[in-house]
C-alpha cells in the first residue's frame, strides 16, 4: 500500500468527518516504510537526521513544494543544526486522516 499512498493525492477535508480510529492508525501506519510516532493517536511525528543544517534546510524546502501540490501542510521544526522534526495531522478534524499517511509517505520519498 505504500506505493498505492505514494501515488495518491491529498483531498482537502473540509471538516465534518470524524478522525482515524486508533484501528485504522495501526492499519495505516504498517503501510509506511519507516517508523513515524503516533502522539495521542492524533499526530504523526517523525525525527530526520541530516549530515549538515544546510542539508536539513534542503529537506524542509523539499517537503515545502511536495505540501503546496498536496495543499497538505506539516509542521516542520529544525533543531539541533541537523535534525528536522515532521509533525503530521488534519486541522480540521483535529486528527490523522489518509493525506497524513500520504503525505508521510510521499516524504519518505523524497
Amino acid at each position: 500500500m505504500t506505493d498505492e499512498l505514494i501515488n495518491q493525492k491529498c483531498v482537502p477535508c473540509e471538516g465534518g468527518i470524524p478522525p482515524f480510529t486508533p484501528t485504522q492508525i495501526i492499519e495505516f501506519k504498517k503501510n509506511l516504510k519507516t517508523e513515524w510516532q503516533v502522539i495521542d493517536d492524533k499526530k504523526l511525528v517523525k525525527d530526520f537526521e541530516f549530515e549538515n543544517f544546510v542539508a536539513a534546510v534542503a529537506f524542509v524546502n523539499k517537503i515545502a513544494e511536495l505540501a503546496e501540490t498536496q495543499g497538505h501542510h506539516p509542521n516542520l521544526n529544525i533543531h539541533d543544526y541537523k535534525y528536522v522534526t515532521v509533525e503530521l495531522y488534519t486541522h480540521k478534524i483535529g486528527g490523522l486522516h489518509v493525506n497524513d499517511f500520504i503525505l508521510a509517505a510521499k516524504i519518505e520519498a523524497l
